[in-house]
């Protein structure tokens, strides 16, 4: 009985000193990894918006609103967690960067954030979280996949795998049609979205 009590007491005493130092750990790293984090969102926002020269968080966003716009557009795999205004240097606000969350990759979460110009461009977008699978899916980082959501009209896009022959098509990455789907829906809901930011339908 007493090598019981003594071995649940030895037992304790690890539980207590690791969570101690788990703890520690915690508070020592807390602070580093938001900064880090924070400069990544900072470097996605500057990456749709280079000409951009503050951001500022939306008055009013409401993540579960924006996500219901999406959803009632027919993009119900979305979440659109924030919404910040890109400004000039006179402080004139020049469009919206959207960070949205994709549940239709083929290896997860996608999270990226989105550019949309006042007057209704796309301004392409930067991925902050992915995934998928290496030389197929995770190609939604490339230029060559990205490229095809910046300069374009803020409207609706189809994914296609015969070959562009429209702004409204997103041709498919190659063995990864899945991606390309959840990207492409995911601007879709973006689009949504800023259009009901200037009282569009």
């Amino acid at each position: 009985m007493n090598k019981l009590v003594k071995d649940a007491l030895v037992l304790t005493a690890i539980t207590l000193i690791a969570g101690v130092c788990l703890g520690g750990v915690y508070e020592i790293t807390k602070d580093p990894i938001a900064k880090a984090q924070e400069s990544a969102t900072q470097e996605s926002y500057k990456a749709v918006f280079a000409d951009a020269a503050s951001f500022e968080d939306l008055e009013g966003f409401d993540a579960d609103a924006a996500t219901k716009i999406a959803a009632d557009a027919g993009y119900t795999d979305d979440d659109i967690t924030n919404c910040v205004v890109a400004k000039d240097d006179a402080g004139q606000a020049i469009g919206y960067v959207i960070t949205i969350t994709s549940h239709a990759g083929y290896g997860g979460d996608i999270t990226f954030s989105m550019g949309v110009t006042n007057d209704g461009t796309l301004n392409g977008y930067s991925i902050t979280d992915i995934s998928e699978t290496a030389g197929l899916g995770m190609k939604a980082k490339e230029d060559g996949f990205m490229s095809q959501f910046a300069g374009i009209p803020a409207q609706i896009l189809e994914v296609t795998k015969s070959g562009k022959t429209a702004d409204t098509e997103i041709e498919a990455i190659s063995g990864a049609t899945i991606t390309s789907r959840a990207v492409t829906s995911a601007v879709n809901s973006c689009v949504a979205y800023s259009k009901s930011l200037k009282g569009g339908n």
